[in-house]
């Protein structure tokens, strides 16, 4: 169905614009058999180990705001934090995956997770942008540590690296990361 732009409020102008672009990136990413050519994700740091998210899980990526802490919390509930204006809950995401707690470091990154109702923000060590993995780039012999299999995506392999992809969406609707009260 063809819509035409020019007759829509500003608004719904922008909402008629990103559903063409979400379609149209769409159909650039699968083969003629129907199948997907490549999968994007988030390339982060966290620990030792090269994490993805996939890209439609988050919403923006930002420096580490100032936080205050939430009395009761759990250690890997940093705080909260103001960003524009709402509140931000934000997760040491290793300490929360049994990885031990960050270390404060210039490079650390909040990831903000895209999600209606749930505001969430997971500390990482580094982020490096996104990264596209073909097909082939997948790799089912990798296992995922237990503390990641309850949101783990499946693996890749790449230049001689492992890139484990979690869902942080499916993390954040979890009973583990709801209970952040002792």
């Amino acid at each position: 169905m063809s819509v035409d732009l020019r007759s829509l409020a500003p608004f719904e102008l922008l909402l008629a614009l990103e559903r063409q672009l979400r379609g149209a990136r769409s159909a650039g990413e699968r083969r003629h058999d129907g199948r997907p050519d490549a999968w994007t994700g988030l390339a982060f740091r966290l620990r030792d180990r090269w994490l993805l998210a996939p890209g439609d899980d988050i919403r923006e990526v930002i420096g580490r705001p100032r936080l205050t802490r939430v009395p009761g919390a759990r250690p890997w509930l940093l705080g909260v934090a103001n960003v524009r204006g709402s509140l931000l809950p934000v997760t040491d995401l290793g300490a929360l995956l049994d990885c031990g707690p960050a270390v404060d470091a210039r490079e650390q990154r909040v990831l903000v997770l895209q999600q209606d109702g749930l505001p969430a923000g997971f500390l990482v060590d580094e982020v490096i942008g996104y990264r596209r993995f073909a097909p082939e780039d997948q790799r089912p012999s990798i296992a995922a540590p237990p503390a990641f299999q309850p949101w783990w995506l499946g693996a890749f392999q790449r230049d001689g690296r492992d890139w484990l992809a979690l869902s942080l969406k499916k993390l954040a609707r979890s009973d583990r990361f709801v209970r952040a009260g002792h």
